[in-house]
């Protein structure tokens, strides 16, 4: 299936654009970065090296996507040469016919060469948690949160994801009533997605998602909104250790590492509806991390200790996830590129659900999509909204890379 196309993509590398300074910087960073590929090949030929060969490996897909791109873009020129020639008609007019098809192919190789030339978030090859809490909207947000905790959930089932149901709570205050649609008032779940690249493929789902709707309880037919903040944490794998330094909960310079004698380990009884281990046994567990005052809280098993290893694991995947981002603020104010603006917070309403339009919108990709049922079962047309939304990441990262390239020519030039 086709990616929908973008209005905030990066443009085109095509030939007549060469020569603007934007694209000549992408150029002049995957023609470096090739450089050094070629030149750690015929290092590691000569003697293997751990380090060197981790590196080169890094590097390939940027060496293969040049390699790709410069290949086609050699067949267009030698095509429109082609085509130029006027005294074989004949060939003149099979060359305009390929030369369209060589566009169109050069087209997706600048996608691809764009992409490789973004870096790899440290988090991609690893598992994911998404978090769900209801934002503005009272029992309407709660209601939602429960369907895009759904809606999660039944996209891993049709991809066959493996997803474990972390932590699922319903806000006490609103007891068991569930809505028409039979959705429940959540205020607290988490989904955990077990497989290898979960992160990367989620990533871009984190932020505001709102709903416009009119409620069952709405007597006037007024549409109401509310919102569900979604968040996007890496998991730490199970068995320990993924073999990277930020997956290795053990050492101090690892993202997950968290010391123990920063943390208070609280036990409670269970509280609301679960059973009837709820408020007799201190099965619940809080735990607060000291140095950012993180709190995290499990009751959802009736073991204590399978809740202490949960409340373990979920609050790596949020100390984890905190120091990513502060890195990543730290380097859009370092850079002052356009991106300090555009990065992504947990303020902005990034996706709308409408109800009475069957409309769902990514405000970032500027996609609107229709069918909204198929939507919220985590169907095919969520795969287009998401695909939008991932497009759009890269585009920002793309971004990224082209401030960093212009600011290294700025600096030379000073």
């Amino acid at each position: 299936m086709g990616l929908p196309k973008l209005h905030s993509r990066a443009p085109a590398l095509m030939p007549t654009a060469i020569s603007s300074f934007r694209l000549q910087c992408l150029l002049q960073r995957a023609k470096a970065l090739s450089a050094e590929h070629e030149a750690l090949q015929k290092s590691l030929n000569a003697q293997f090296d751990s380090q060197k060969a981790r590196r080169a490996g890094e590097l390939h897909r940027v060496a293969a996507a040049l390699s790709a791109w410069q290949q086609s873009l050699s067949s267009i020129r030698d095509l429109q040469a082609m085509a130029d020639d006027e005294q074989d008609p004949d060939l003149a007019a099979i060359a305009r016919d390929e030369l369209q098809a060589e566009e169109e192919k050069l087209s997706s190789l600048e996608k691809n060469l764009s992409a490789s030339l973004t870096p790899q978030h440290p988090f991609a090859d690893m598992p994911c948690m998404i978090e769900f809490r209801p934002g503005p909207g009272g029992l309407e947000g709660r209601y939602f949160t429960d369907s895009l905790f759904k809606m999660y959930k039944a996209l891993c089932a049709r991809r066959g994801y493996r997803a474990n149901v972390l932590k699922y709570e319903m806000a006490d205050a609103a007891g068991d009533q569930s809505s028409s649609a039979g959705e429940s008032p959540v205020q607290e779940a988490i989904l955990e997605i077990q497989d290898q690249g979960a992160y990367d493929l989620f990533r871009s789902e984190a932020g505001m998602h709102r709903v416009q709707r009119i409620p069952s309880t709405e007597s006037k037919g007024r549409v109401h909104t509310s919102a569900v903040a979604v968040w996007v944490l890496p998991s730490f794998p199970e068995g320990g250790s993924s073999g990277g330094g930020e997956a290795d909960a053990d050492d101090p310079e690892s993202d997950f590492y968290v010391n123990p004698q920063e943390v208070r380990v609280e036990t409670m009884r269970a509280r609301g509806a679960g059973g009837q281990h709820v408020n007799k046994t201190e099965s619940a567990i809080r735990m607060t991390h000291l140095p950012t005052g993180t709190t995290v809280s499990m009751q959802d098993h009736r073991s204590q200790q399978r809740n202490r290893e949960d409340a373990w694991k979920l609050l790596r995947s949020r100390i984890a996830g905190q120091r990513a981002e502060l890195r990543m603020h730290e380097a859009a104010r370092l850079r002052n590129s356009v991106l300090a603006q555009a990065q992504i917070t947990r303020g902005d309403k990034i996706r709308t659900y409408n109800y009475n339009q069957d409309r769902c919108t990514d405000h970032r990709a500027g996609l609107d999509v229709h069918n909204l049922p198929d939507v919220l079962d985590g169907g095919e047309t969520l795969d287009r909204v998401m695909d939008a939304a991932k497009e759009w990441l890269v585009a920002r990262e793309i971004d990224m890379v082209i401030a960093e390239e212009e600011a290294k020519s700025a600096a030379a030039a000073n």
